[in-house]
């Protein structure tokens, strides 16, 4: 195939192809992404769901490892982006895509025990209460999965987080089947549902109601690579709801460069284990970024995995301010920085080929996808 060395290199950057010019306002870059569409499926056998869920994925390939790690062929990125599917009558089903660029001039460190916490220096989190707060956007996009993570509202029914919240790279965790989504709502004391139930000096006491996952999918990459070398750069996943959630939801982007995020800085919130039935806001620093990974030291701790990580950025065709899933929360991870050992918590990059793979997964009509 002529130039494929070219064409993965496309497929595996972020590029700005529409650079902003202003000086004032940090602007969303126009993409022209990839269409990524199926070719084949095949029905395999149901899974046995014997897994068990780790809210943590710690990886011993850090920054320079993935740096020096080879750009993938043509064929293995096709496979990476192909995925599972799971229903939630336990059957499952592999689909095989192919990768297409239609428009004109489109565009080893080792493994170290980790038992801290995952929160640098002063706890920067901070935990959002009251009704006021919690139902509104963007915290309300925030869910919890039954299994234990966090996910983000990215459509009417669609949810998205972290593969390993469903599938530890060689099998699906237990509670997989049976998925449900958690949203907060304010608990209503019988007898008194038309009193104020929240005031000025006490917050509102908060309950999930759930609904159930109608199917899922997961990139074969995840489940090929168990977080190991390029796994952790597919940890993502997508939950498609048996109905209508009825809330707003926050629209996926393209991750732009770091250079050019806000500040330098991401944000995302979260159900982190330490502060059950809390929903964990926080900022922080991008310190370094791969192609797919952010490297980031955003305090979390585990349950916070699957978290959407979001920027507020203008948008010039709508002319607006506007937040964007640019990331999915993944984990932590042990880099070598110059001989002297660093820890890192990574979230996984939005590119133009996971854009256009987990936007078809929304729209199923890859004419909606075009533009990142």
């Amino acid at each position: 195939m002529a130039g494929v060395p070219t064409l993965i290199l496309f497929l595996c950057t972020v590029k700005d192809v529409l650079p902003s010019n202003s000086r004032w306002k940090p602007t969303w870059p126009s993409y022209k992404v990839p269409v990524i569409l199926p070719q084949s499926t095949l029905n395999l056998d149901k899974p046995q769901f014997d897994a068990e869920t780790k809210l943590e994925v710690v990886s011993s390939c850090g920054l320079e490892c993935h740096k020096r790690s080879p750009l993938p062929t043509y064929e293995e990125v096709k496979d990476y982006l192909s995925y599972e599917t799971l229903y939630a009558n336990g059957s499952l089903v592999e689909t095989e895509v192919g990768i297409y660029i239609i428009s004109r001039g489109g565009d080893g460190s080792q493994s170290r025990s980790r038992t801290k916490r995952q929160i640098y220096g002063y706890d920067s989190r901070f935990s959002i209460f009251g009704k006021d707060f919690l139902l509104n956007y963007p915290f309300s996009t925030s869910v919890k999965l039954s299994t234990g993570c966090t996910g983000t509202l990215v459509a009417e029914k669609h949810v998205l987080t972290a593969a390993h919240c469903i599938h530890d790279g060689k099998s699906y965790v237990k509670g997989a089947q049976k998925l449900r989504v958690g949203f907060l709502k304010p608990k209503v004391k019988h007898g008194n549902k038309g009193a104020n139930i929240t005031s000025s000096t006490m917050p509102a006491k908060m309950k999930f109601q759930w609904i159930r996952v109608k199917r899922t999918h997961v990139p074969k990459g995840w489940i090929k690579g168990n977080a190991n070398d390029i796994g952790m750069d597919y940890d993502y996943a997508l939950l498609e709801l048996k109905k209508p959630h009825k809330r707003k939801f926050m629209k996926i982007g393209v991750s732009p460069p770091a250079r050019q995020l806000p500040g330098g800085r991401i944000h995302f919130s979260g159900y982190d284990n330490d502060r059950p039935g809390n929903l964990v806001y926080r900022f922080c620093d991008v310190k370094d970024e791969t192609f797919d990974l952010l490297y980031q030291q955003c305090d979390a701790q585990p349950g916070a995995s699957g978290s959407g990580v979001y920027v507020r950025m203008w948008k010039r065709q709508h002319q607006k301010w506007e937040r964007k899933i640019i990331g999915i929360f993944s984990g932590h991870q042990w880099v070598d920085m110059n001989g002297a050992p660093q820890d890192f918590n990574v979230a996984v990059r939005i590119t133009p080929l996971k854009y256009a793979q987990i936007c078809y997964w929304i729209k199923g009509n890859y004419l909606d996808c075009r533009d990142g």
